[in-house]
């Protein structure tokens, strides 16, 4: 589906509701599975949270059949997720395989820590990618180290299962730490069930989970990535009073960090009771932008459109994770800013936009199975009438996108 973007809108005056965080809803879901008293509240209804609840299979007993096929499609924290919860389940085997893209997406790193601890894991077909053969073992031991600047998933997959094995986990971190926010993210979480962890230096420590929580519903705060979309919205405005709920002050999600930098974009935040509203500041003075995103990493794509679209250039780096995404979404960017009339370059971990007044219309913009690069240059129809390829890409992480633009008043038709 190729939809077609227009608005004449320059004042945007809108409420929008977000579901919860995808990150924070998966982490919800795996540890829902490990201690089924736990109730889970204003979950995301993303593509990738449904694939990892039915593969987690909630609602009945884990299969145990010789050869279980499990099908995670494009869900990328399904796939790391899964891969530690699968392993430390006694007499469970199953084969754990994806799309295309996702068999081209690295997993060694992950495999290799938990063979450390004993997991028999084995792969289906090439060396390092899925689809992968796990056999379920007891798990006893508990030290166990991998490099500090792969994804925070394959991080947060070990401390997730960590408090069901019998001695806990001693992980620790080779190097500098990426994405921190998403490890403190995976610990809090831990903690709010009554799980005793310590995060010191480059060591993790969780403790096993002798007994199981106390009967309880957490909610999970809705989803900091959706809300970046509305951010380049009133950036890229005239005018902006966008409501979105449900927000906390204090975040668990490090893309909570959209607040300051939108801050020196022109738009302003206030929070209000369990939602934000942002605010276009008049006769802001923007200048180029220079980010070291290594915490943040989700929010690249939005924050470069959203500069071509203020007419700055910007300088971001922290950007390694992003080459084995959904896409190589530093490329993807080069390829798809180039049309629109941008001086773009990259590196293996860098981006540097030149500052640019003009923008070509009625682009069609490739979003190569990637939600992120459908919904970060949805913002520029401010601008330009635009062509967003295969649309329906959105609905892994935010199904509701097209909608919610649509009630705001853009004018979105189908080609």
């Amino acid at each position: 589906m190729n939809l077609y973007l227009q608005s004449v809108i320059c004042n945007l005056q809108s409420a929008i509701s977000i579901t919860g965080s995808k990150s924070e809803t998966n982490r919800l879901l795996l540890l829902q599975a490990l201690f089924p008293n736990i109730t889970l509240a204003n979950t995301s209804n993303s593509d990738d949270s449904e694939v990892m609840q039915k593969a987690l299979n909630l609602d009945s007993q884990l299969p145990t059949s010789n050869s279980q096929l499990v099908d995670i499609h494009h869900a990328g924290t399904a796939m790391r997720f899964l891969t530690a919860y699968f392993a430390v389940n006694e007499d469970c085997e199953v084969v754990l395989t994806g799309s295309p893209r996702m068999k081209e997406r690295p997993i060694k790193v992950l495999v290799e820590a938990l063979q450390q601890l004993g997991a028999q894991i084995s792969y289906e077909n090439q060396e390092g990618y899925p689809p992968i053969r796990i056999k379920g073992q007891k798990i006893t031991a508990n030290k166990v180290s991998i490099p500090a600047n792969v994804s925070s998933q394959y991080i947060s997959a070990l401390l997730l299962v960590a408090p069901k094995l019998e001695n806990g986990i001693e992980l620790t971190l080779v190097g500098e730490i990426t994405s921190i926010p998403y490890i403190k993210m995976t610990l809090a979480l831990l903690n709010e069930i009554g799980v005793d962890t310590n995060f010191e230096g480059n060591t993790i420590t969780v403790k096993p989970l002798t007994t199981n929580p106390k009967p309880q519903t957490l909610t999970v705060e809705s989803d900091w990535s959706s809300a970046s979309y509305f951010f380049s919205l009133a950036a890229l405005s005239n005018e902006a009073s966008i409501s979105l709920t449900s927000y906390k002050e204090t975040s668990l999600q490090g893309d909570s960090a959209l607040v300051e930098i939108y801050a020196k974009m022109g738009v302003e935040t206030r929070f209000e009771e369990n939602k934000i509203t942002l605010v276009k500041q008049p006769n802001f003075k923007l200048e180029t932008l220079n980010l070291d995103l290594n915490n943040t990493p989700d929010i690249a794509q939005t924050i470069v459109v959203t500069c071509l679209g203020l007419g700055i250039g910007c300088h971001l780096t922290g950007l390694h994770t992003l080459k084995i995404k959904e896409t190589d979404r530093l490329e993807a960017l080069r390829i798809e800013l180039t049309k629109l009339g941008a001086n773009i370059s990259v590196t293996n971990d860098s981006l540097t936009l030149v500052a640019t007044k003009e923008i070509h219309s009625n682009v069609k913009i490739a979003t190569y199975n990637d939600h992120r690069m459908a919904m970060a240059f949805a913002p520029l129809v401010l601008k330009v009438p635009i062509i967003i390829e295969n649309a329906e890409v959105v609905s892994k992480s935010y199904p509701d996108f097209w909608n919610d633009l649509k009630n705001i008043g853009f004018q979105i038709s189908e080609l």
